[in-house]
């Protein structure tokens, strides 16, 4: 008995780091750009990602067919909406990156986009794994797209006057 069990926690043990090795980039990058952190300094997005592998791994014999991504990004966005404007603190509440693309966005504007247009979830599932509308979404998605497609860019160069030379 105990040696069946001891197999079972080695063989869960494996299929969980394949898992990770697998998936934890793509997953991290979600999560840096849920925080707008630059992407070599994202201390929130690391923490983010570690907990939601965390209860993962915590429910992975539970998981009967689903799979472990999408139980994992779900987790990951309802962790950062909690943080971000539920409880209007957490991973949400210190400034993006200036740097970051997704920088002037809101933290509900960043995950609707970063879910949709990222991550590729349909706008019911976005929804149901929101608590939104499926209009309330398709609102927050194309209201964030719209301010990082007409965002402000810099100053203008100066344009300097050139003499035409005369032929």
């Amino acid at each position: 008995m105990l040696e069946r069990h001891a197999s079972r926690a080695t063989r869960r043990a494996r299929e969980f780091e394949a898992f990770v090795a697998g998936a934890a980039g793509r997953l991290l990058h979600a999560a840096t750009l849920l925080t707008a952190e630059a992407p070599d300094d994202n201390p929130r997005a690391r923490r983010l990602l570690t907990l939601s592998l965390a209860h993962t791994y915590a429910s992975w014999d539970r998981l009967r067919g689903e799979d472990p991504y999408d139980r994992t990004r779900s987790h990951l966005a309802v962790r950062f909406a909690r943080g971000a404007w539920h409880h209007h603190g957490g991973l949400g509440r210190s400034r993006p990156d200036p740097a970051s693309p997704l920088a002037p966005l809101t933290p509900q504007e960043r995950l609707v986009l970063v879910l949709r247009l990222h991550e590729g979830v349909a706008e019911e599932q976005t929804a149901a794994l929101l608590g939104l509308s499926p209009d309330r979404v398709r609102a927050i998605c194309h209201r964030a797209t719209s301010t990082l497609l007409h965002r402000p860019r810099g100053p203008a160069p100066a344009v300097t006057a050139t003499k035409a030379v005369p032929s």
